[in-house]
């Protein structure tokens, strides 16, 4: 569904991507992991069109997205931290978007009444808790069906339970056949979402595994003990 060819970019003398080769295909949950600086930002925002690689490609359904928009209807993208204009309602927030998308697609409002957003939308975005908004910005990412999602650390800031409804929405869209990809630092909340793991570092991809695999490769019943296992091992093998 979306392939990386060759992505390359740097920032000044800063190479933030080196030879990004990656395919992602519809049906599956892909998490995104690796230190912070490790080009997942940058990776994430190349996708969106947000930043231009200074070589490479990279194709939505065998189409060349770069210097295209249009292709962007078909995401849905939530950021870390969402900014709004601090005195719009959620309501209008939500309209107003909407608007401006005027997508034909039916619209999913399965967040709205799950987080309850629909009994304080009258709030102005100024007033509304780090949590709350968050809670906007999934919302806004899931309500136009789009056939990609891309979550950067989506449960950062949410109470248990708005994490679990957020986790239970990703897993039901996993099982409809949409591509989702998830950053995030938080690997115990991964287990039950993710098909596949990629962990990059200085702008590399270091591996690329289905859940399945990584599990039998290094042993253990948990993601976030396969990741450590696999860092403990690549740290003893610089020292060495």
């Amino acid at each position: 569904m979306i392939t990386l060819k060759n992505i390359n970019k740097k920032f000044g003398r800063l190479q933030v991507l080196q030879d990004v080769n990656l395919e992602f295909k519809a049906g599956e949950c892909i998490a995104l992991i690796g230190p912070n600086g490790c080009g997942k930002t940058t990776l994430i925002k190349s996708v969106l069109g947000m930043v231009l690689p200074d070589s490479g490609d990279i194709m939505l359904d065998d189409e060349s997205i770069l210097k295209q928009f249009e292709y962007r209807n078909r995401i849905g993208y939530m950021p870390q931290i969402g900014r709004y204009p601090d005195n719009m309602t959620i309501a209008q927030i939500i309209a107003m978007i909407k608007q401006i998308r005027n997508s034909k697609n039916e619209l999913d409002e399965d967040l709205i009444k799950a987080f309850k957003l629909d009994k304080m939308s009258d709030k102005q975005m100024r007033t509304l808790s780090g949590g709350t908004t968050q809670k906007v910005s999934a919302t806004l990412a899931f309500l136009f069906n789009p056939d990609v999602l891309i979550l950067d650390e989506p449960t950062a800031g949410l109470d248990p339970l708005a994490a679990e409804i957020l986790k239970e929405k990703i897993i039901k869209e996993r099982n409809k056949g949409k591509l989702i990809l998830i950053t995030s630092h938080l690997l115990s909340e991964l287990d039950d979402m993710i098909t596949q793991i990629i962990f990059m570092q200085d702008g590399k991809v270091h591996f690329h595994k289905t859940i399945k695999d990584l599990l039998e490769s290094t042993g253990e019943t948990k993601i976030s003990r396969s990741i450590a296992t696999i860092l403990i091992e690549k740290q003893h093998e610089q020292n060495n």
